[in-house]
């Protein structure tokens, strides 16, 4: 069986019903990780209310989002070293366990916790099948399973509000976890006869443990600096301090990586304009979809005075927008073989989409709101795939797992870093905490969301500019012709050589 999967694999060729069961498995597997946060969004009012906590509110969510982002990029130097199909049964396997623990929590901590343990499986869950799409299929193909895959994100957006509404309706909210399992054990049954044998990337098994420490204490530290930057509660000084204790982890950071044997993070992919381009790009890109589906829903609410519920079924065209986009974004790249006019075009369209939603106010009808987040998720889910496949064609090989993961990473970041910032404006906007004030004139609602959609409107057209200087390619549709090219093969002798005199030059004088 490992020798037809390995002939498979250099060819690129597979039988059609393998590639669907095998997609279908990583479909599910994603999905679990996909909705977690977002079916979670209406089940916690009632959560909220079983356990108690109302100060800690925003704590599972924001756990979640930092170990799943700790863990995305962890596990693409993981999987290189104990294989692709171990790490990803791995991260269902803690994913199921710490569902049900999270549904059997008595308490806010002890929820928390576990949310925090959930979102390490969940990283890699989000990873690892973005991954395999790029070692199972030429490059010129990737973009259209990862178009597929990415579709997932868009499909959990808009399934999970209302999964969450209806389980803690008719099971109660402890279900919003303990559906998880028999979900995940689906994508387990698949994938355990079906995923594709994988020969470790790294076979030495070093583990950048100083990486994984001052990674963890950066991102730590900016999430808590970040989640505490609108508490009225939170000393200045105790802010700044979490501010400059991340700028020295990422330090720590840079200096661990420069030295490892196996980075979490080789500081070389930074020499790489393609990486630079689209890890920038991948971080606005998040940024202003997150200004798109947080703020919208506030809007309708805020200023137009609508239901939630309505609120969320007016939202639903953006994200069946944003689904359908990314399937046929990575269609296009299938079809043209580059990918550099489709990232223009998809920031055009989302600077579009941003200019559009500025210019709503409180008379604005609803047809004007679906159309123009709809022209938003179509920009926003045309980004999923095209950074993906490029980042991928432009790296070695043996670096694809550390690369796509970083791609999920720097997204993950983006929303992290621009949520806060969004915040700020729209309290800054009010003159007060949103979060305290109550019955807010609808004008100066308005006034505030306008002046965050005009910050979400910088940031695309920072984007655009942003992408004039990606690097196109034709990307080849024969896995023999992958990356690693020779250019870049020369590259990495050069560093290597580079890396091997600088290590001869410390040791050689202490010999002297």
């Amino acid at each position: 069986m490992n020798s037809s999967t390995n002939t498979e694999k250099s060819t690129g060729k597979f039988e059609p019903k393998q590639i669907r069961i095998v997609m279908a498995g990583l479909m599910i597997g994603l999905l679990v990780g996909a909705l977690d946060n977002s079916i979670m969004s209406t089940a916690m009012p009632k959560v909220i209310s079983s356990l108690g906590g109302m100060v800690y509110y925003v704590w599972p969510f924001t756990i979640y989002m930092l170990t799943s982002t700790i863990s995305i990029i962890l596990s693409g130097k993981l999987s290189d070293i104990y294989g692709r199909k171990r790490i990803f049964m791995f991260g269902i396997g803690l994913f199921l366990v710490t569902s049900i623990l999270c549904g059997f929590s008595n308490n806010m901590l002890e929820l928390i916790f576990f949310r925090g343990l959930q979102g390490l499986g969940g990283g890699i869950l989000m990873t690892i099948p973005f991954i395999l799409v790029a070692e199972l299929f030429p490059p010129r193909q990737r973009g259209k399973y990862a178009g597929i895959l990415s579709s997932v994100f868009g499909l959990a957006n808009v399934l999970g509000p209302v999964m969450g509404g209806l389980i803690t309706s008719l099971m109660g909210w402890r279900w919003v976890f303990f559906i998880n399992v028999p979900v995940g054990i689906t994508a387990i049954y698949i994938l355990r006869t079906n995923f594709p044998s994988m020969e470790e990337t790294v076979k030495e098994r070093i583990i950048d443990y100083g990486g994984i420490i001052t990674l963890t204490g950066a991102l730590s530290s900016l999430f808590l600096a970040l989640t505490f930057i609108k508490n009225p509660a939170m000393p200045d000084y105790l802010l700044i301090g979490l501010f400059i204790f991340t700028g020295l982890m990422i330090m720590a950071f840079a200096y661990s990586e420069k030295r490892s044997k196996e980075p979490l993070l080789p500081l070389h992919l930074f020499k790489n304009s393609v990486f630079n381009v689209s890890s920038v790009a991948m971080f606005l890109s998040s940024a202003v979809m997150f200004c798109g589906i947080i703020y919208l829903p506030l809007f309708m609410q805020g200023v137009q005075k609508f239901s939630p519920a309505f609120s969320g079924v007016i939202i639903t065209p953006m994200l069946l927008s944003l689904t359908i986009c990314s399937i046929a974004a990575g269609q296009i790249i299938a079809k043209t073989g580059t990918y550099k006019k489709l990232a223009l075009l998809a920031f055009l369209i989302i600077t579009g989409g941003m200019f559009s939603l500025s210019t709503l106010g409180t008379h604005s009808s609803i047809l004007e709101t679906v159309i123009f987040s709809a022209i938003l998720g179509a920009g926003s889910g045309m980004m999923y795939p095209i950074f993906n496949v490029a980042v991928q064609n432009a790296i070695s090989r043996r670096e694809i797992a550390v690369g796509t993961a970083s791609m999920q990473f720097f997204r993950n970041i983006g929303a992290t870093v621009a949520l806060p910032i969004f915040g700020v404006i729209v309290n800054l906007t009010i003159n007060m905490d949103i979060n305290m004030a109550s019955n807010i004139p609808p004008e100066l609602m308005n006034l505030s969301i306008h002046n965050v959609f005009l910050a979400g409107l910088i940031i695309s057209i920072m984007g655009l500019i942003t992408c004039l200087f990606l690097k196109d390619a034709v990307l080849s549709n024969q896995m023999a012709d992958e990356i690693p090219q020779k250019e870049i093969e020369q590259k990495e002798l050069e560093n290597s050589v580079d890396v091997e005199v600088e290590d001869i030059e410390r040791e050689y004088p202490k010999s002297k």
